[in-house]
Formats: C-alpha cells, sequence, structure tokens
C-alpha cells in the first residue's frame, strides 16, 4: 500500500476560493452555529436593543420588561421593512414602514386599520424568534431552531473561563481592534489554532508570554483548548499577583467554533478575538480587551497596542499570502504535520478544524 495516500492532507483550495462555497457556508455552517452577537453591556436594561449581521441575516437583540434576553430576525411580518437599526431603547418595536408595533416579546400589539380586516387576528402574527445564550456575559446566536445549547457544543468552558477570569461576569469593553484581513475566514481561523508557526513568526509572544515548548492545543467538544507554560512571569511587561487567585500566572484559550476566541493572559487579563467573514476572500477579525466595568486601565491598552503591533501585524502577512498561494494551480494541498504526541510542532488542531469543516 501506498504509504503517501495514509498520509492525512489539508483542504482542497477551492473551500477557500470558490465564491459559491462560501454561500453554501452561509446557508449551512454559519447558520447552524453559535455565532458572538455582542457583550451582555449592551443590554443593561429593559427595553436596550442592538442589531447584528449573521449568515446574510439582520437580527435584533433585546432585552424585554422582565429581563428576559431575546433574539428576532430583524423584519416585520406585515411587508417585510427592517424594524430597527444600530442600537437603543424602545418600549416597543415599531416598523417604520406602516408601524406595526410589536411587543418586545415578540407577539403583534397593533397596526393602522387591522381590525377592520375579517377575521384578523393579531394573536396569531409574531417576530422570528432566534435562539440566544449569555455566555459569561457574552451573548450568542444561533439561526438554527434546533440546536443544542452551547455547553452540549463547548462542554466544561463556561466552568474553566470562570476559574481563569474569577471577576468575568463584572467585565466590560475597554477596547475594540478592528483588523481587515484579504483572506477567506477559515484561512485565519487555521492560523489561530495551531502553533506550528510560532516560534518562526511572532518572537514576542514566544518569548514574552508562551514556552512554545509547552504549548498544546487539544478538542474539547466543538472547542479547541490552548495551554502552554508561560515564559518567565518577571519578564513579562506588567505586574501580575500570583497569590490572588490559582490561575494568575497561567496563560489559556478557548477557540469557540466557528468564529470566536476567549484568550486569557496571566493576571487573569480576558481579551477575545470574533471573525466576521465578509466573503470569500475578507475576513474582519475584531480584538476585543476588557476591565472590571470596564474601568480605563493602562496595562490593558497597552498590551492591545503591543499585540496590535506583533502578532497581530504578523499574521495578517501570513493568512494573506496563504491566500494567494491557494489560487496559484501550482498549490497541492500536503499532508498535515501530524506528531502523535501532539505539542507545538503538530497540527492536529487544524485536523480537527478541517474534519468540522468537512462535516459542515
Amino acid at each position: 500500500m501506498n504509504v503517501h495516500s495514509q498520509l492525512i492532507h489539508s483542504l482542497e483550495a477551492r473551500y477557500y476560493t470558490d465564491p459559491a462555497h462560501f454561500e453554501r457556508e452561509k446557508d449551512g455552517l454559519l447558520a447552524r452555529t453559535w455565532q458572538f452577537a455582542g457583550h451582555a453591556s449592551l443590554l443593561q436594561k429593559p427595553g436596550d436593543y442592538f442589531t447584528i449581521d449573521i449568515a446574510g441575516e439582520s437580527i435584533v437583540c433585546l432585552k424585554d420588561r422582565e429581563g428576559v434576553l431575546r433574539a428576532y430576525f430583524n423584519v416585520c411580518q406585515h411587508r417585510a421593512h427592517q424594524l430597527v437599526q444600530g442600537e437603543g431603547n424602545t418600549k416597543l418595536l415599531v416598523c417604520p414602514y406602516h408601524s406595526w408595533t410589536y411587543e418586545l416579546t415578540g407577539g403583534l400589539r397593533s397596526g393602522p386599520n387591522v381590525k377592520s380586516v375579517p377575521g384578523f387576528d393579531r394573536n396569531q402574527i409574531c417576530l422570528s424568534t432566534v435562539q440566544i445564550e449569555d455566555f459569561c456575559g457574552f451573548l450568542f446566536v444561533n439561526l438554527d431552531p434546533n440546536a443544542k445549547p452551547m455547553d452540549a457544543w463547548f462542554p466544561n468552558v463556561r466552568e474553566e473561563l470562570r476559574s481563569f477570569v474569577p471577576h468575568i461576569d463584572r467585565l466590560q469593553p475597554l477596547e475594540w481592534v478592528e483588523i481587515e484581513e484579504n483572506c477567506n475566514w477559515k484561512v485565519s481561523v487555521e492560523n489561530y489554532s495551531e502553533c506550528y508557526h510560532c516560534p518562526i513568526n511572532h518572537p514576542t509572544f514566544a518569548t514574552g508570554v508562551i514556552k512554545p515548548e509547552t504549548y498544546d492545543i487539544q478538542p474539547q467538544g466543538y472547542c479547541l483548548r490552548h495551554t502552554t507554560e508561560c515564559q518567565n512571569l518577571e519578564r513579562m511587561t506588567y505586574e501580575i499577583d500570583l497569590d490572588s487567585n490559582e490561575h494568575a500566572g497561567d496563560y489559556s484559550s478557548w477557540f469557540l467554533w466557528p468564529l470566536f476566541s476567549f484568550q486569557v493572559y496571566p493576571g487573569n487579563i480576558l481579551n477575545t478575538y470574533h471573525w466576521r467573514a465578509v466573503d470569500v476572500d475578507h475576513v474582519v477579525v475584531w480584538r476585543g480587551w476588557y476591565t472590571i466595568d470596564g474601568v480605563d486601565s493602562e496595562v490593558v491598552r497597552r498590551l492591545a497596542v503591543q499585540d496590535r503591533s506583533t502578532t497581530v501585524e504578523e499574521d495578517i502577512y501570513l493568512v494573506e499570502s496563504v491566500q494567494r498561494g491557494l489560487k496559484s494551480r501550482g498549490y497541492k494541498p500536503g499532508p498535515l504535520v501530524l506528531d502523535p504526541a501532539c505539542g507545538v510542532h503538530s497540527e492536529h488542531s487544524v485536523q480537527a478544524l478541517q474534519g468540522w469543516m468537512r462535516e459542515a
């Protein structure tokens, strides 16, 4: 038997370059997975709402008068005008087209002259609901009404996050850094999900935060869990109180398939990645940085600047070069480097990712 044929090869280039494949993803994968919508601090008071585009759909997320989180397709059930734009606070959802008015619980309350229509029953009309979950203060939605809850997709992640970031419920965004990458979203996600390239391409990350030789990534449901020992913590560019809790000196990351990741730096500093797939060749990555109650922090702002100018900048060149290479007629998918012992020089995490891509 040809030993070469037993090797596991990377995905064919069309998965990353074919516009028709991206359209299929919008209808399938991106519409049937848990997608980050926004931070819970956007919905603090009853009536608070915001809108978000996911898989080609506009979604409105809100808090109703009883404090219950709700999400709807942002479309009037009368003649399809969008209900709201942006974010704000409202007592009712009023369509700007014909003033059909909905309760925050989704039911139709009124519309001009509808009572004169024989047989019209407003109780039969309500907004189309979308699943929404609060995951440690981060709001996720899933357009699939039959999707399993997040804890089934990402087992133990909620509990682990709380142990690494004991104050996670008090966090609010301090800074969002927007990064445009000229590549398919899967190229960017794969790059994030392996550290085979870290020692060569990320000197600041590999010498200032992690010990590459201890870096490992393992699947945990549809989560990829990154773990590592940290470099000499005295070399960190900010002070860390190692006695404050059990994970004060640790780094860890939880990538939630397909487009979100929580990262915790030593000192229990939370930051996030959120990928937004624009089209087959473009993705926007949002880096979120958080502090307790959103209070300003020079340490966190400095970390955001350092991260953007080193690791993020280094990755932009890598992923954009890969996207160009995927379009080359000279590219044939090579075998993945799968070390049975895993570790930093293995691509077993990419194998898991590409398995989910094929499955989706």
